[in-house]
């Protein structure tokens, strides 16, 4: 019973290296590639929304704070497994208006993070402020910082969504036409600052993108506020 801490302990610490050695490779992005997957992130988003039937509950996305799109996340060559993807995350302000998105990193060690070996699109639902404030830490670790869950699914889902006693943060894979709620327990979550520089055109403060929106929205981003659009919290 006493060694159980200290196998936690190994693993987090394991996990923690992975994380700190995937940010150190991170090469670096132009403004098309960003832009690229600036347009990737959307349409992932697109699709899983308009998944018929199955797909996210619309009060979920109604009632949410934020947003985090990862599309292809792939399996990345550690010798005891792990995961990386590049997305983008966006915070809706007071009033229901969305921030302009930043870019951001999401890796997770081979344990507790078991999505398959194929590529997979993950989408993260932020269900409230708390939550989404956590995200802007240092050391940031899903289930540690912030509590997650596998989300709730489909039409028959929203009956049963209760508002006031959820996760702080859902989270939902697709991998190889297949759409679920995943478990995310231990990933880190790291802001893309190169992505960042790449897409805006000069360096800017994550936090500053993420809580206020600029006039006019960023052009390559503009997708985003028509899609999220038909999903605003009632006054």
């Amino acid at each position: 019973m006493e060694k159980k801490p200290c196998i936690r302990m190994f693993f987090g610490v394991l996990t923690t290296l992975l994380v700190l050695a995937l940010a150190r490779q991170m090469p670096a992005i132009d403004q098309e590639e960003a832009r690229e997957r600036m347009g990737n992130s959307i349409e992932v988003l697109r699709e899983i929304i308009h998944i018929p039937e199955g797909g996210i509950p619309k009060s979920v996305l109604t009632n949410c704070k934020g947003l985090i799109v990862v599309p292809h996340l792939i399996k990345a060559a550690f010798g005891v497994g792990g995961s990386r993807g590049h997305g983008i995350v966006v915070h809706r302000l007071a009033g229901g208006a969305w921030s302009d998105p930043s870019f951001c990193t999401i890796t997770a060690g081979g344990i507790g993070f078991q999505i398959g070996g194929q590529a997979t699109d993950l989408v993260l639902v932020v269900n409230n402020e708390k939550g989404f404030k956590a995200l802007l830490g240092n050391n940031f670790k899903f289930g540690a910082n912030a509590s997650v869950a596998a989300g709730p699914v489909g039409r028959t889902a929203e009956a049963g969504t209760d508002v006031t006693l959820r996760a702080e943060i859902y989270s939902y894979s697709r991998s190889k036409g297949l759409f679920a709620g995943v478990s995310v327990e231990g990933a880190g979550f790291t802001m893309d600052g190169k992505a960042n520089t790449a897409f805006y055109g000069k360096p800017v403060d994550p936090d500053k993108l993420l809580f206020a929106a600029s006039t006019p929205y960023p052009a390559a981003a503009q997708p985003l506020l028509k899609l999220l659009a038909p999903y605003k919290p009632k006054k």
